[in-house]
């Protein structure tokens, strides 16, 4: 049996698919079963290493934003 490891596995799986179907692997990975998230943090991985750093900071500033919305009030 050949070893791969799971980041392999999951480039391989989606390395022919097409734009339309990249989309709905990740729209059907968001918001499923815990399972899916190693594969949306390898994709997630691959177009952080292809970033400009300006993009990446808009990756972040992004993320920033819908964490504001998520974190529960500071008490005063």
């Amino acid at each position: 049996m050949n070893d791969i490891d799971l980041r392999q596995a999951i480039i391989q799986r989606v390395a022919s698919k097409s734009d339309e179907e990249l989309t709905d692997v990740i729209e059907s990975s968001i918001g499923a079963d815990e399972r899916t998230l190693p594969g949306l943090g390898v994709l997630f991985e691959m177009v952080w290493q292809k970033s400009t750093e300006a993009a990446r900071k808009k990756m972040v500033t992004a993320l920033q934003n819908s964490l504001d919305t998520i974190k529960p009030a500071t008490h005063s």
